[in-house]
């Protein structure tokens, strides 16, 4: 399983989708601290490199990252199709579970991976503005960017470190959502697109009670950025991934390819 894992991790460092998407991820955070309107639309002033993961974040959470991580995690069945390199795979002495289960493993990592390159990004971008003690927040801890009082750099790291994996589990139903369209679709666009839309329907459904708004998928993207007991959403955002990464190891072990 582990070489199976390893070699679909090559594959997606391979995918020019999941570079370009690293790459942005990386890259991005540097405008942050020469925009001079970014203050107005956030409403506080900079006055650490720790508050620029949580901008970042803030940004991208929304959309870009879904869009990164739908298209990648599609391409990852989709590109297989296309290529005609999929189907000499299964003939191989390698049950499908066992291909399908390394897709899996891959594709929920790979949140993690754009997580890790978008605070990296934003931590060096961060250094104009320095990264040791002051006074306010992180955006990721109490009191968010108003802060409660002076903080270090190591509670400010502990702080950017807890909302980046957070951040990360958050996405892995994305992710696990993506694969499953790219099994039963197979086609990068179609499960895309499957997969962004049934985020903007589950947004839409803000109009229903606010008992049901908890269930929601999408109610739980600001994860990252909640304080005090996030246990009840965390333990949701899994159920939700672990039920999509079943659904496609079923949908693939019977799919015809």
């Amino acid at each position: 399983m582990l070489t199976l894992a390893g070699l679909e991790f090559r594959k997606l460092l391979g995918m020019r989708s999941a570079r370009l998407a690293l790459l942005v991820c990386l890259l991005l955070p540097f405008v942050w601290p020469f925009a001079p309107r970014l203050t107005a639309l956030l409403q506080v002033t900079l006055t650490s490199g720790w508050q620029l993961p949580a901008v970042s974040l803030g940004v991208l959470v929304q959309f870009l990252l879904p869009l990164f991580i739908a298209v990648t995690c599609a391409e990852m069945i989709g590109a297989e199709v296309s290529q005609g390199t999929l189907a000499p795979l299964l003939l191989r002495p390698v049950g499908r579970t066992r291909v399908i289960t390394g897709k899996l493993i891959v594709a929920l990592l790979y949140p993690a991976l754009l997580v890790t390159a978008l605070v990296i990004g934003s931590l060096l971008a961060g250094l104009v503005l320095g990264l040791g003690s002051f006074t306010g927040g992180t955006g990721l801890g109490p009191g968010y960017f108003a802060g409660v009082g002076p903080l270090s750099g190591g509670e400010a790291f502990v702080q950017v470190l807890r909302g980046s994996v957070l951040a990360a589990v958050m996405l892995m139903p994305v992710a696990a959502l993506a694969l499953l369209f790219g099994v039963l679709y197979l086609n990068t666009a179609a499960a895309a697109l499957a997969t962004l839309a049934v985020l903007n329907i589950l947004r839409l459904l803000v109009v229903f009670p606010e008992g049901v708004q908890r269930l929601l998928l999408t109610s739980h993207l600001d994860l990252y950025a909640r304080q005090g007991d996030v246990l009840q959403g965390l333990i949701l955002l899994l159920i939700y991934t672990a039920g999509f990464g079943l659904m496609a190891v079923y949908a693939f072990d019977r799919r015809d390819v």
